[in-house]
């Protein structure tokens, strides 16, 4: 048997970079498939939990619950361990640099780009994507800086999935409904002192194409004083095909009620639903968005979607853009650009035809931004499969050992959060919602204030 032959010998260690969804659900079929792997999950925020903790919007109560499942990959204190405040890359600890300590390397660190529009007037100021307006209302210390402008009517959101249906019902819906969130306090302000009272989604095809789901349209109906309004040419009032799909059946049925008869008539807000409508042209006063040219579309024979040339104009100081994400080149990695995401077979790396050993993929960067929450709980296990698969033949990293990741972080200036770390911040924020009056938490948005909770030297909303 020569040397690359010899198996591996354990503990194998693999770090999972990337504390959301897919890199915990990875992590837990690692740690359940074999008793002989430690884990490392890394993330460069001081918090864990990724999009559930920073991209489910604050009134998504019931989404948010699935952290109480994705804790427990934390439950084995021996086995596996959390790195915060751990950026891998330019500005951090190097990629080649962290893989000199592990027998495998997953990168889960999703999609985190927003797509353009490809419209002139796009660089105007109150042009952003839902990415970073969703940041903004969810406390992302990324965005913790000053909010989107609120100071005028009209709002525009461009999508037809679920994240653009929650970023109009933000917009549309009381900031007192908020409180009861775990929303910081700087946007529930921001919201309060905005003027927003028109809020239109644009959507480019019909209603019988949208990708909403029954249960997010159906919460636009319940909240206060806020009328519902489809803007469809009476294309549901003059029947649609059918949908194959149970949840489009669903959809299109709430849709033609609401276009009959408006949830909320007469609410001092509206919600617009613009179908068969496209966004052509962003008017700015200045260097600032004043409004959208939006051109009317109709539906050809074969059911395909094309302009008629009809357009006009909606007062806007405020447009985001929810026409999905794409993932960002990861140091070391072959990259797909069309697809933002990177070449894989079953999480496997592949560059050049041939699995790049031990590096390996999870979540919206292995497979693009699809899916719901637990779609990545099967992800995951493919990818920890093939990990488990290849760990005997991957030979002994050059510095193994717990302690010795923790000695090359501070080398490069890094000083994790560990796990008891986000527990002080965990109690601080729920401190925090004790002291707004009942909420189960209140967020921590600015990074050195979270650091400080975590350390113990105090935190403040």
């Amino acid at each position: 048997m020569t040397s690359a032959q010899v198996p591996t010998p354990r503990p194998y260690r693999v770090a999972v970079i990337g504390s959301g969804p897919s890199g915990l659900y990875t992590a837990e079929a690692l740690l359940e498939g074999d008793p002989g792997v430690h884990v490392d999950i890394i993330d460069r925020l001081p918090a864990p939990y990724g999009l559930v903790r920073y991209g489910v919007a604050p009134d998504h109560l019931k989404m948010k619950s699935v952290i109480r499942a994705l804790v427990t990959t934390f439950d084995d204190a021996d086995r596996v361990r959390f790195l915060g405040n751990v950026h891998v890359g330019e500005g951090g600890i190097p990629g080649e640099a962290l893989r000199e300590h592990y027998h495998a390397v997953v990168h889960a660190t999703g999609s985190a780009v927003d797509r353009d529009l490809g419209v002139p007037g796009e660089e105007l100021t109150g042009s952003v994507g839902s990415g970073a307006f969703v940041s903004w209302y969810c406390g992302h210390p990324d965005a913790s800086g000053p909010g989107p402008a609120l100071d005028r009517p009209g709002a525009v959101v461009v999508g037809a999935g679920n994240v653009a249906i929650d970023v109009a019902r933000v917009l549309a819906r009381p900031a007192e409904d908020l409180a009861a969130t775990d929303a910081h306090d700087a946007v529930l302000d921001a919201l309060r002192a905005g003027s927003v009272t028109d809020v239109h989604v644009l959507v480019r095809r019909g209603p019988q194409h949208v990708r909403f789901t029954p249960a997010e349209l159906r919460a636009l109906a319940k909240l206060d004083d806020v009328e519902i309004r489809v803007h469809d040419d009476g294309v549901l009032a003059a029947g649609v095909p059918e949908p194959a799909e149970r949840r489009m059946r669903q959809v299109v049925e709430t849709l033609t009620e609401w276009a009959a008869e408006p949830p909320g008539r007469g609410g001092r807000r509206r919600l617009h639903l613009r179908f068969l409508r496209s966004p052509v042209r962003l008017l700015g006063t200045g260097d600032r968005v004043a409004g959208v040219e939006v051109e009317r579309n109709e539906i050809t024979a074969d059911d395909r979607i094309r302009g008629t040339g009809e357009t006009e104009v909606l007062d806007a100081g405020l447009v985001v853009r929810a026409i999905g994400y794409r993932g960002e080149r990861i140091a070391g990695l072959p990259f797909d650009a069309a697809t933002g995401t990177v070449p894989h077979e079953a999480g496997r790396v592949v560059l050049g035809g041939e699995p790049l050993r031990g590096s390996y993929v999870a979540g919206w960067i292995k497979r693009g931004p699809t899916g719901v929450i637990g779609t990545n709980k099967a992800d995951g296990a493919e990818t920890a499969a093939s990990v488990l698969a290849d760990l005997p033949d991957l030979g002994t990293p050059p510095r193994p050992g717990g302690d010795a990741v923790l000695d090359r972080l501070r080398d490069h200036g890094i000083e994790p959060v560990l796990w008891d770390d986000w527990l002080r911040l965990d109690a601080a924020e729920i401190g925090l919602g004790v002291r707004r009056g009942g909420t189960e938490r209140v967020k921590i948005a600015d990074r050195a204030l979270m650091l400080d909770a975590a350390r113990g030297t105090g935190a403040r909303s």
